[in-house]
């Protein structure tokens, strides 16, 4: 439940400058900003080798539960041990999360790791450093619309340049239909599209979880095409937690702190799974209590996404195939190195993940 919210169109990320000149002559834009907040850090001597307080870190704000981990690392202040203090920057958009990543107004992030190929292509300096959520997202049609062949001259209800773009078009690829065969209308957030859905303005959709499920409960004859795994397989990546690579550089031990607090986060809502909803429905999601436990459920949120390097390679033929980008990025836009030493250090902890990729 990556949840799609804000503008209808991706902005142009080529118009923009991220260099690290251009990045520092913007940040006097996060004093004026309204509703913002950020991660801070403290570290003392023995991880820094100062006594002085570190720059502060910042993190985009999102709404799905591929955020899971870092809201409950954030409710519980799990990184404190550390000397780090988790805020949020809040963003209206899911737009202005990226541009805030690409610009240097954030230093990480979730987002889908379509947006990320995205920002990477257009030259900022970003890294994929750990997972997100996986699975959850699916094609449902209204009544009759039960082969992709039915699909040829209907209304896709998506959002641009992401994950819920590019499954129709591997899906409409895999039956030998062509992307431009059907109309698309890119919606502004996730609960305009289903009610778009309901209301018969869409032929079919994709969406996440627990929406695309109350779809085919609630709009009688609605037929579920794909939830995603016949086309990419089991634990699909979503959504991914991509990094400024300046933190990578500067701040190792904040983004550590960062990525073992959504660890134990992860390691919380899998055994604590009522109590966690509980704690995180209202505060950071804006759902049912019924609805969340479908989301969680279908959309696990994962740290170790080592295993999905490969696949969310792939994807990049697909984006680049819908003139998103121009070059495929390559391995090194993937780096798991703090993730790595995160595991290797705490071994107890991982070893105790239901989900995790093999060893």
């Amino acid at each position: 439940m990556c949840d799609r919210i804000g503008c209808t169109h991706f902005p142009k990320l080529t118009n923009m400058d991220f260099s690290d000149r251009a990045v520092s002559s913007r940040r006097g834009f996060l004093k004026k900003a309204a509703a913002v907040t950020t991660i801070s850090m403290g570290v003392g001597g023995a991880m820094m080798g100062g006594a002085h307080a570190a720059a502060g870190i910042k993190s985009t704000h999102g709404s799905g539960f591929c955020n899971l981990n870092i809201f409950l690392a954030h409710s519980r202040q799990y990184s404190k041990a550390a000397g780090v203090e988790l805020q949020f920057v809040n963003t209206p958009t899911s737009a202005e999360m990226v541009t805030f990543l690409g610009m240097g107004q954030v230093d990480v992030g979730l987002m889908p790791y379509t947006s990320f190929m995205a920002l990477y292509d257009a030259g900022a300096p970003v890294k994929i450093v750990a997972g997100g959520g996986v699975e959850g997202c699916a094609i449902v049609a209204r009544p009759g619309l039960d082969t992709p062949e039915k699909l040829k001259g209907k209304t896709l209800g998506t959002f641009q340049l992401d994950t819920l773009e590019v499954m129709p078009y591997d899906y409409l690829k895999k039956h030998k239909i062509s992307f431009k065969d059907v109309k698309v209308r890119y919606m502004g957030n996730t609960p305009e599209a289903i009610e778009a859905f309901k209301a018969g303005a869409l032929d079919w959709i994709c969406t996440i979880e627990p929406y695309a499920s109350a779809l085919v409960n609630d709009v009688k004859g609605a037929v579920m095409l794909t939830n995603g795994i016949d086309l990419y397989g089991k634990g699909y990546t979503d959504c991914v937690l991509a990094s400024r690579a300046s933190l990578i550089k500067d701040n190792p031990a904040g983004l550590k702190a960062i990525i073992k607090g959504m660890m134990q986060a992860q390691y919380d809502a899998e055994t604590q799974t009522e109590a966690v909803l509980k704690e995180l429905v209202g505060k950071y999601y804006k759902t049912s209590m019924e609805n969340a436990k479908i989301a969680q459920g279908k959309q696990p949120a994962i740290v170790d996404a080592r295993s999905q390097t490969q696949f969310i390679l792939d994807r990049t033929d697909s984006v680049v195939e819908m003139g998103y980008i121009k070059k495929k990025p390559g391995r090194d836009a993937i780096d798991w190195t703090m993730l790595e030493e995160v595991i290797k250090e705490n071994p107890d902890l991982y070893g105790k993940l239901k989900y995790k990729s093999a060893a």
